[in-house]
């Protein structure tokens, strides 16, 4: 069954990621097209680096061009933000990537994309999958895609410079020159390494690069910067002495980040760290969106500013939805992703990456002199994580225990409320935990935040025995 989670449909490849089944949703989207009466609009196209994903966007623009919809198909491995800048900045009112972000390689799957640029909301990708796979094949119509290419339905587009320009046109590039940080860049074997190394190279950064080559498997590791992938990273930054590591995930819309000293940078303090830079430094002012799983550490920093944090469901549509409405200036969520007033309205690596290097410069201090500077005014959080592989029975048992009935273990501290807005989170006087099913993999995942490490994974070893998961917390 096709199906569309948090981030676009996605499945292994050879069991629920197959040419029929992309065919399915292809036709599933034209159709919709076609109701809406967008059929000559056009609908942007693009891949990453997983294996098949080339072969896919072909096989759904196929579809696309046999129910006569202009296709812009670009050519080359992209990025996923580039995709969505180029819906926005044509006017587009569909597209989509071909990716499965940071997902395992065995994995692929396609992101939809609405005008704007925005992640299609679950109201659009609901009914999208429910159509697809109550499509037969006998009734999906195709044209060649060599044919269409010749006959104009599908053109060729490279859209990289309009999404580059408008990247550096909002970074301070001229303080970047100035300061000419030395940064070691890991693209993950993904799509980030030919626009990062134009942006950094146009701000005369002086560049180091590892993980370069085109790899399906990703080296043999998850395409997505945590401290368990980012060791080459950690180790390249010091034998280089730079002053930044920078990471992106599988379609470069996440980021990870190594300090000067080596040390890995959550993705949770990279939001603070934005925040508190566009507030203190360049003196914006404005709220920030974080989903429910993502640091308390930005209340804390808007409250100093006089501002508000807003909490949504984890889903990036979410996050967009809530800096429009609150007229936000960044948002972002603890697995990396974030965005920032003026950009796109989805998770971009490459500009996040490039106004973190813009931070360093502007504020001429080292990255660990940033991080011990909001220490020093905001406090200390610590999160712990942990997530388990599901059985269908196990996740019907949790979602009954814990989602229905409501059942929660006895935590030693005093449950201020709880909030069953996504998953259920348990918040406390001084802390927080939630437990919540991925959107896009057959896991559950428990998130905790204390003002202590072990607080946090007392919390996280507490609502485990009590779901009956194991969990054990390295040493140290």
């Amino acid at each position: 069954m096709i199906h569309f989670g948090t981030g676009g449909w996605r499945d292994i490849i050879g069991d629920g990621f197959t040419r029929a089944n992309i065919r399915r949703v292809a036709c599933a989207v034209a159709r919709r097209i076609q109701r809406e009466g967008f059929m000559d609009k056009g609908f942007c196209i693009g891949y990453d680096r997983r294996f098949l994903s080339r072969e896919s966007a072909i096989w759904f623009s196929e579809v696309l061009a046999g129910e006569g919809i202009q296709t812009l198909f670009v050519n080359l491995s992209c990025p996923t933000p580039q995709i969505m800048f180029t819906v926005k900045n044509l006017g587009l009112p569909y597209g989509a990537m071909i990716t499965a972000s940071h997902n395992p390689a065995i994995y692929n799957g396609i992101k939809l994309f609405t005008a704007g640029g925005r992640d299609a909301t679950q109201d659009i990708t609901d009914p999208i999958g429910k159509e697809a796979n109550e499509i037969r094949e006998e009734e999906i119509r195709s044209i060649d895609f060599e044919t269409a290419h010749f006959q104009g339905t599908i053109r060729f587009i490279d859209p990289r410079d309009a999404y580059l320009d408008s990247i550096m046109n909002q970074i301070n590039i001229a303080a970047i020159r100035r300061r000419r940080p030395r940064i070691v860049l890991d693209p993950m074997f993904g799509v980030s390494l030919a626009g990062l190394q134009t942006i950094l190279y146009t701000a005369r950064c002086d560049l180091d690069v590892i993980h370069d080559r085109h790899d399906a498997f990703f080296g043999g590791h998850l395409p997505a910067p945590n401290p368990e992938t980012l060791t080459d990273l950690q180790a390249s930054v010091r034998d280089h002495h730079a002053d930044l590591g920078i990471a992106t995930d599988g379609d470069a819309d996440r980021l990870g980040i190594i300090d000067e000293q080596g040390h890995y940078v959550s993705a949770n303090l990279i939001l603070v760290l934005l925040y508190y830079y566009l507030l203190e430094y360049k003196g914006w002012r404005g709220p920030v969106v974080r989903n429910i799983a993502t640091t308390h550490l930005l209340d804390r920093v808007a409250a100093a500013y006089g501002q508000g944090c807003i909490e949504v469901p984890v889903g990036f549509k979410y996050i967009s939805s809530g800096m429009d409405e609150h007229d936000a200036i960044i948002g972002g969520e603890s697995s990396g992703g974030l965005t920032v007033k003026g950009h796109i309205s989805g998770k971009d690596g490459l500009y996040a990456a490039s106004l973190l290097v813009e931070m360093l410069s502007v504020s001429g201090k080292k990255l660990s002199e940033l991080i011990q500077e909001i220490y020093n005014r905001f406090g200390y959080l610590y999160m712990a994580e942990f997530d388990w592989a599901l059985t269908h029975e196990k996740k019907t048992e949790i979602q009954r225990t814990v989602m229905e009935e409501k059942k929660l273990p006895e935590f030693e501290d005093e449950v201020h409320h709880v909030s069953y807005m996504d998953g259920c989170k348990v918040y406390f006087r001084n802390g927080w935990i939630i437990v919540r099913f991925s959107g896009t993999e057959p896991r559950v995942r428990i998130f905790a935040e204390a003002d202590s490490s072990a607080h946090a994974e007392k919390l996280v070893r507490t609502m485990a025995d009590f779901i009956q998961l194991p969990v054990e917390f390295q040493q140290g």
